[in-house]
């Protein structure tokens, strides 16, 4: 089993069991546990050195989200990609953002949000340095958090812990296209892009942006499958 991450630090104020949920669910979004593979509590456990109750917490949390599959007789298993669940998750994600974008664009006023342009500007230059190291993991962390400072001006919590717990399946697809692909320059160049439009308060072009930087997938996917058919399932 692959080097799981390291668990965050107290400070960050989560629980223990949100910790190792957290770390677990990362290792399974970034491919580091492979689609197809089995996971066995105890192991988990003894590589995130911690008891064996967290972990037992989080695979029922993940087994929820679909992200593992229960083998009878044979344990728990990284679920492979489902085609249908990456395209329903991503019906439901362009929808929710798209409604949320065209929402930042009427609300921006520069004087009121000088700080979310100050973090939107950090998270591009955080980006392109995560870029030029091909740190895959590092960029779609802050490319979720891109997106994430994006709907928060909305001041909707609830929509950004929707979008959060569905994102899993598209996201392991969206992080296997930057290995393959390594796009990652043109994803940065797109959320300039948005932030533009938003700035300009131009919620049509946000969101038809929006719905250009979300449907690159339908060219990748069949490139994908042929790549790693081990990794897919229907």
């Amino acid at each position: 089993m692959p080097v799981m991450p390291p668990l965050l630090p107290p400070q960050q104020r989560k629980t223990l069991g949100d910790q190792v949920y957290d770390s677990i669910r990362e290792s399974i979004v970034t491919l580091r546990l492979k689609p197809g593979s089995m996971v066995y509590e105890n192991e988990l456990a003894d590589r995130l050195q911690v008891s064996r109750t967290p972990v037992r917490e989080a695979i029922r949390l993940l087994l929820n989200e679909q992200l593992l599959d229960v083998l009878p007789q044979r344990g728990t298993r990284i679920a492979r990609i489902s085609e249908r669940k990456v395209n329903d998750t991503r019906f439901i994600r362009e929808h929710l953002e798209l409604g949320a974008f065209r929402e930042a664009a009427r609300l921006w006023n520069g004087e009121k949000h000088g700080e979310v342009k100050a973090t939107v500007i950090r998270l591009l230059e955080k980006q392109q340095s995560a870029a030029d190291q091909k740190d895959i993991a590092l960029f779609m962390q802050l490319d979720e958090a891109f997106h994430e400072a994006i709907i928060r001006i909305t001041g909707n919590t609830t929509l950004l812990q929707v979008i959060y717990h569905m994102r899993g399946h598209l996201n392991r697809l969206r992080f296997l296209a930057l290995t393959e692909f390594h796009h990652m320059d043109r994803v940065i160049d797109e959320h300039k892009d948005l932030f533009s439009a938003i700035e300009r308060n131009d919620e049509t072009l946000a969101a038809e942006r929006l719905e250009r930087h979300l449907n690159k997938l339908d060219y990748e996917l069949p490139q994908l499958r042929k790549a790693y058919p081990d990794y897919f399932m229907d």
